[in-house]
């Protein structure tokens, strides 16, 4: 059987992190190339030094393991990304189009870009958003990511490069931090549930969002990838639905493992954010085009990143 050498751009991430891992699972851990601008030292398998904005530095990586697909996941965040606007503006997008241009120049297989659903702004649907709705981002981050959606369509139209995208919701992972976005709280309330420490939020109570638990994420990532060319209906980027939640409703989720658990609110500039982004997602088109399905609810995620948590930090559940 001939397997594929991946490419792992921003692998030291929140969902590169883990993604890496899984990719070694299927295709070999020699097959996987990890990389990012710092070295991962714990890192098991090949990893390479990489700033993505050196359109060279791709290119002789992917000459030297014949790389055939690449994941390219590096980029500034949205909360991280409104401190230096055009600085992320400059740094994403010179990083995806060196990435497009790489595998096109080298023929390679198959590019995975993430998008976000923080394309959205206020012109769209705020529940059951749809795949088609018009996109007026408020974040140079969803700037960015729009605008790479139609270069993805654009590469596919006119050089037959296989693009394929996600629109992410916020990633909720026990596995690592997150990296800057506006969603982190969703992430960050878990640990300090299990340190026992009260967790201010920089959210309001009632600021619902769409969420998906780390290893749907990462599943329906590798099946949109492993899906044949000809069910990939969307070429800019495909809407993905899993559960949508505020923060009192985990808040009172955890508080059945953890019932002194306390939560403050104190609203910050990623509330402004927020308040503009879908409160729930239609993903008819990924359920249509290759089978998405989520596994995971607010309950049955909250379990696992509690016990996994638990472990890390070596504590016990108050009952």
């Amino acid at each position: 059987m001939i397997t594929d050498t991946i490419l792992i751009i921003g692998a030291n991430g929140q969902l590169g992190s883990v993604l890496s891992k899984e990719l070694q699972k299927i295709h070999g851990k020699n097959n996987v190339i990890a990389s990012d601008v710092y070295l991962d030292s714990t890192f098991d398998g090949v990893f390479e030094i990489i700033d993505a904005t050196d359109i060279k530095a791709i290119e002789d990586i992917v000459n030297k393991y014949t790389v055939n697909q690449i994941y390219h996941l590096a980029a500034i965040l949205s909360a991280k990304g409104e401190k230096n606007p055009l600085g992320t503006w400059d740094l994403n997008m010179s990083m995806m189009l060196n990435v497009f241009e790489v595998a096109r120049i080298s023929n390679v297989k198959k590019v995975f870009f993430p998008s976000s659903i923080a394309v959205f702004g206020d012109k769209a649907p705020l529940e059951n958003t749809p795949q088609s709705a018009f996109l007026n981002p408020a974040t140079v981050y969803g700037m960015s990511k729009a605008a790479g959606e139609n270069w993805a369509q654009y590469y596919f139209n006119k050089h037959g490069l296989d693009i394929r995208s996600i629109r992410y919701p916020g990633i909720i992972g026990y596995q690592s931090m997150p990296g800057g976005g506006t969603t982190d709280y969703a992430v960050d309330i878990y640990h300090s549930a299990v340190k026992q420490e009260k967790y201010s939020c920089f959210l309001n109570s009632e600021t619902k969002l769409p969420m998906i638990f780390m290893d749907d994420a990462i599943r329906s990532t590798i099946e949109l990838m492993q899906a044949p060319k000809e069910n990939i209906k969307t070429r800019t980027s495909y809407n993905l639905g899993s559960m949508s939640f505020n923060p009192s409703e985990i808040t009172a989720e955890i508080k059945k493992l953890y019932p002194n658990f306390k939560v403050e609110y104190n609203a910050d500039f990623r509330q402004e954010i927020a308040d503009k982004w879908p409160k729930s997602i239609n993903d008819n088109e990924a359920r249509k085009d290759w089978n998405w399905k989520p596994k995971y609810d607010l309950k049955s995620m909250t379990l696992v990143m509690l016990e996994k948590l638990e472990e890390k930090y070596n504590t016990t559940t108050l009952k």
